[in-house]
């Protein structure tokens, strides 16, 4: 697994004991994430499921354009994320877990195998088929937008990400309300972007 994660196949690498280290220490952390959450029997939340769908076309992306050594960092990204969903939930979903184990079986199969039987699956791993990913799944039920004054941000808010402009413009002026001092003459609301509100 080292050998995929070092750099571009095309490319030269150099040898480092280090970076062996680095593959040892997310492959402990991908197993404990597995066996702190397999006998718990956490529900999938959003965020699980959101992060799930994430992962699998970040690595199916990137092992379709081989990419090897940027799917093996991408997939240690993810495994960082799903342990502190994991820190709040009390676990994973078994789910999920699955998935990361058949994501996981090109570049280190003997771990995924061993993972994949101990989350009660029947068969070999590379017998589940490769996991799929819909993009409705990984939108943002949530967006932060900055609101402006002129043009300078003044504050950032939280908004629903299918927030109407009334509905967004109405928030942004409650979060800068003893700001607004002059005469409003304009109010801007860019989608998912930003609230200006223009005064003289």
């Amino acid at each position: 697994m080292y050998e995929l994660f070092v750099g571009p196949p095309e490319l030269d690498a150099e040898w480092d004991d280090r970076g062996i280290d680095g593959v040892n220490r997310f492959l402990k952390r991908f197993w404990n994430l597995v066996m702190d959450s397999k006998d718990v029997n956490v529900e999938a939340s959003k965020e699980m499921i959101k992060e799930r769908h994430k992962l699998v076309k970040d690595i199916t992306t990137r092992l379709e354009s081989f990419s090897l050594n940027t799917a093996i960092s991408g997939f240690m990204e993810h495994n960082n994320k799903l342990i502190e969903i994991a820190k709040k939930a009390g676990g994973i979903d078994v789910e999920t877990l699955s998935t990361m184990a058949v994501l996981l079986s090109p570049f280190a199969p003997h771990i995924a195998e061993e993972v994949w039987e101990q989350l009660g699956h029947e068969g070999s791993v590379f017998e589940a088929g490769w996991p799929t990913y819909d993009e409705n799944e990984m939108k943002d039920d949530e967006i932060e937008v900055p609101v402006q004054i002129n043009g300078k941000t003044r504050a950032v808010i939280s908004v629903a990400a299918d927030i109407s402009k009334e509905d967004a413009i109405a928030a942004g002026k409650e979060a800068v309300a003893d700001k607004l001092t002059g005469t409003i003459v304009k109010e801007i609301y860019v989608p998912k972007k930003i609230i200006n509100i223009v005064m003289k």
